[in-house]
């Protein structure tokens, strides 16, 4: 009995984790659309066991740099909601003072040093500081992420064979949702086992369920684990499905006909909610871990939108060239 409440306690709170990056994403999706966000916005809708699972066995000393898609990274690495928003939507008070948007924003002091849009750039940056940690004496592991699609960029190889060479402290998160933008993964690759590249590399790899994210905590715990005692790099292949287009617009008509229906059976929420239904979890319980997340990223959209526009004078600023 005792064992069951523990295990259900971590999985209300990756729940709720879960939750609150899909209401931050469910609003900015509302905010882009009635123009108060513009510019290009990617969502990641069903995939936010992989942060989650991911960031909880991160410590505060690791450096994470996600895609583009990357707001659930953030918020899951502990970057607050509010200020997320606020970035958004070229407030003073964003984590960038406004000057980030959705697609560049960083946050340093929380160990997210930020998102990149070009496709797999933040794989050698990681590299880099992982071999920066071999020397400052820091025990900082870097996180990479990145999807399907950047494993055909040779920066990302590059940044991988680097990083066995050397037995740099990295770890590799691929973000498989079977799309590289708008094309099948199996249309662009033979093999469409993602980790075998990495084993080619000599880099130990594993492939996990990136809906569940207990399996992504075990892996990537188990990473981090092997990075700072020196034992190299880690490639984590996190298979999953988007349910929403590439980006804000996109009409998806690339997807078979019933595919989407059949990916929201099995996203993340559905599945945890599910599986905490047969451990005895009421739906009471449930829908009170849905609102709890509501209402803090209400209040935090909230705060944001009241704050002060960004002054465009100060563009310039923190631009190093």
């Amino acid at each position: 009995m005792e064992r069951t409440m523990r295990v259900s306690g971590e999985q209300l709170a990756d729940l709720l984790a879960m939750w609150r990056i899909r209401v931050l994403e469910e609003t900015i999706l509302s905010l882009r659309l009635d123009g108060r966000i513009v510019g290009s916005v990617h969502l990641e809708n069903g995939q936010e066991a992989i942060p989650v699972g991911a960031c909880r066995m991160l410590r505060p000393q690791d450096a994470l740099y996600s895609t583009y898609r990357g707001h659930g990274w953030a918020l899951a690495r502990g970057v607050p909601a509010t200020g997320i928003m606020a970035e958004l939507l070229y407030r003073r008070t964003g984590v960038n003072g406004g000057r980030g948007g959705s697609a560049h924003f960083s946050a340093p002091e929380y160990g997210f040093y930020g998102e990149n849009s070009i496709v797999g750039a933040g794989a050698p940056i990681a590299v880099g500081a992982a071999l920066a940690a071999k020397f400052d004496g820091s025990g900082r592991v870097a996180v990479t992420v990145f999807g399907d699609g950047a494993m055909n960029q040779g920066g990302v190889t590059e940044a991988m064979n680097m990083a066995a060479a050397m037995d740099l402290p990295v770890v590799f998160i691929c973000e498989n949702n079977k799309y590289s933008e708008l094309t099948p993964i199996n249309d662009m690759v033979r093999n469409p086992d993602l980790s075998a590249r990495a084993h080619a590399l000599g880099i130990p790899a594993v492939r996990v369920d990136g809906n569940d994210p207990a399996q992504v905590a075990t892996a990537v715990g188990l990473a981090v684990t092997t990075a700072e005692h020196g034992r190299g790099p880690t490639f984590i292949e996190a298979t999953t499905r988007r349910i929403v287009g590439h980006y804000i617009g996109d009409a998806q008509s690339y997807r078979p006909a019933g595919e989407l229906a059949e990916d929201e059976k099995h996203e993340p929420i559905v599945r945890l909610k599910k599986q905490l239904t047969l451990q005895g979890v009421t739906a009471e319980t449930l829908d009170g871990v849905e609102q709890r997340a509501r209402t803090e990223i209400a209040a935090a959209t909230e705060r944001a939108l009241a704050a002060p526009l960004s002054d465009p004078s100060t563009a310039r600023e923190h631009l190093y060239v």
